[in-house]
């Protein structure tokens, strides 16, 4: 299922999630759940239809603590945390085993419509730092994305000051 799940094969995934002896949230050889892979890859509709499942668990991570949401956000799914963010259960702050939430990873590579989306939410922590002490606005200033600073320093929460702690 998690090959289906990873190319979008909304079909298959339908199919296979027909099935008993099919576990929708089984973690595969790479350790990754099919919703996880969904999520990573942007499939939108197979994420709808995976978080439809009883049986699927969105908080369920990656070996380095990546949520699906972590994973969506890191790579500028902005549909698929739109999604995500619908659910109730779903930590908008939980960290990797690297400090790294779906804020400062958002951040960290410049999308700024992910950032946008999750500070949106008021249930985030901007100046949560990583294991090397960066903040989400210092991992946007380290690699020059410039839009997600902006949208960071409109805040009255994020202290720029704090950029001067980047390792």
């Amino acid at each position: 299922m998690s090959r289906a799940a990873e190319n979008g094969h909304e079909g298959v995934v339908k199919i296979l999630l027909e099935r008993s002896d099919v576990d929708p949230d089984a973690v595969d050889r790479y350790e990754g759940t099919p919703l996880w892979w969904a999520s990573m890859n942007g499939h939108e509709e197979v994420v709808r239809i995976l978080l439809g499942h009883s049986n699927v668990n969105p908080q369920r991570d990656y070996p380095e603590g990546e949520t699906p949401l972590a994973r969506a956000a890191l790579n500028g799914h902005e549909g698929v945390v739109k999604i995500l963010l619908e659910r109730n259960d779903v930590d908008l702050d939980a960290a990797d085993i690297f400090g790294g939430t779906p804020l400062w990873w958002a951040a960290a590579k410049g999308h700024e419509g992910v950032v946008r989306v999750l500070l949106g939410q008021g249930k985030v922590n901007p100046q949560r730092r990583d294991e090397y002490g960066q903040t989400p606005l210092s991992a946007a200033a380290r690699k020059g994305h410039l839009g997600v600073a902006k949208i960071l320093l409109e805040r009255n929460d994020v202290i720029p000051i704090q950029l001067i702690n980047i390792a």
